[in-house]
């Protein structure tokens, strides 16, 4: 799983421009990606944990036509689900920690034996660029972008990546904010250093 796979990155800043912020993407191999949609429910509304708990109390996990499952697609079924927990909990991660820097979750599903979508794959759209002229609201909006991307307990090589460069961003705004304070320590030390000494009050 990744944090999200960088669909509008580039490693410059102005290569990318301000107004389509960087995406980050979370994704898990997929064993049928031809089998992916976009629905995460049934049209009765029920999430898949409900629906389980009301087919498989009769006889346990069936097919869409009500025959069981066999042993090799019980298990399948029991990996998808698994998938489909991490899928989400990660995703979930990222956008909380990411707060007002982070999209909607999207989320890419496969079929399994009983019919349902489950969640293999998802993608959390991360603005993780600098904000110009303002050093110090750059330093903290990446503070916040590093922590989404290590939201995770298992950030993936995608996170790691999207925290590597928030904390070169981060570095460079530091240095910024510090020369800036310089000039004005500098500016403020002026007036006093070149006053004529008869000026003293």
């Amino acid at each position: 799983m990744d944090i999200t796979s960088l669909n509008a990155l580039s490693a410059s800043p102005a290569a990318i421009g301000w107004l389509t912020p960087p995406t980050v993407t979370t994704t898990q191999e997929r064993s049928r990606p031809d089998e992916q949609t976009d629905i995460n429910t049934s049209d009765s509304g029920q999430t898949n944990e409900e629906e389980e708990v009301s087919s498989e109390t009769a006889v346990g996990p069936t097919r869409p036509d009500g025959t069981p499952l066999t042993p090799e697609e019980i298990q399948q079924l029991e990996q998808l689900k698994q998938t489909d927990r991490a899928v989400r909990q990660h995703e979930m991660a990222h956008q909380t920690a990411g707060g007002p820097y982070t999209g909607g979750v999207s989320y890419e599903y496969e079929v399994g034996p009983d019919g349902k979508r489950y969640a293999v794959a998802g993608e959390v759209p991360i603005d993780y660029g600098p904000i110009p002229g303002d050093p110090h609201a750059t330093i903290e909006k990446m503070q916040t972008v590093i922590a989404a991307a290590l939201a995770p307990a298992d950030p993936s090589p995608k996170d790691l990546q999207v925290a590597a460069q928030a904390r070169q961003y981060l570095l460079e705004a530091k240095l910024e904010a510090a020369r800036e304070q310089s000039e004005m320590n500098q500016a403020r030390s002026s007036p006093a250093a070149t006053s004529e000494p008869g000026e003293a009050a």
